[in-house]
């Protein structure tokens, strides 16, 4: 792939836009399905809670979180646009009902009150994250007390063999993100290091190696 194609992928990764964003998001949704299965499993969901995610892609995964327990309410935010149409649409069927709802954000500020939700979940987001201190404050901030942050991530070593990676991506390995979480109010609960095979956008089977990630807000 020439470099312009690598710059591409990098930037339909980040903000899918366009038909060539709705084929990245299809892609994200069943590249990533393992890693998100995994991170909602590792949520403790309970009936009547409510969850926020973002970055929730195309949403072809809402289902499992609402299907986890009953009454529960999903919120999910994106700065894609077409992303959010497309969850939309996905889940139409939640939206009548107020069991699902979908909003553009910013990346920065979260457009909820405190303490609203009782968890929040993220998956293969982290890389994007323009100021991840000031984005953990709000998740930390719109969390009840007691509340967990699940957030799922690829390893270091191996986004940065992936040619893309290179164009705008800030990669992390375990020191590097449990020395930002240091820096923030949560907890760490739990670390996971789990692997997947997956066809890269590039066209090769890898092994992903992966974190899952509970954070949890005290009740202090």
């Amino acid at each position: 792939m020439t470099t312009e194609d690598l710059k591409e992928i990098a930037a339909q990764l980040r903000t899918p836009s366009g038909e060539n964003g709705i084929e990245m998001g299809k892609s994200m949704n069943e590249k990533n399905i393992s890693m998100t299965l995994d991170a909602i499993a590792t949520m403790p969901i309970q009936k009547n809670q409510n969850i926020l995610e973002l970055g929730h892609g195309n949403g072809g995964h809402v289902k499992h979180i609402l299907e986890r327990a009953a009454n529960v309410r999903y919120s999910g935010l994106e700065i894609s646009k077409e992303m959010k149409k497309q969850a939309v649409q996905m889940n139409r069927l939640y939206l009548p009902h107020e069991i699902a709802d979908f909003k553009l954000y910013n990346g920065l500020e979260i457009p909820f009150k405190d303490q609203l939700f009782d968890h929040v979940l993220s998956v293969n987001t982290l890389y994007f994250w323009e100021d991840a201190r000031l984005l953990l404050n709000e998740i930390y901030r719109v969390l009840k007390p007691g509340g967990a942050f699940c957030i799922a991530f690829a390893s270091r070593s191996f986004m940065e063999k992936l040619p893309f990676t290179k164009f705008g991506f800030q990669l992390y390995d375990l020191e590097k993100f449990n020395n930002l979480i240091h820096i923030s109010s949560f907890n760490i609960k739990e670390i996971t290091k789990k692997s997947d095979q997956v066809l890269s956008k590039t066209g090769e089977q890898v092994i992903r190696k992966y974190y899952t990630v509970l954070l949890e807000k005290t009740t202090i």
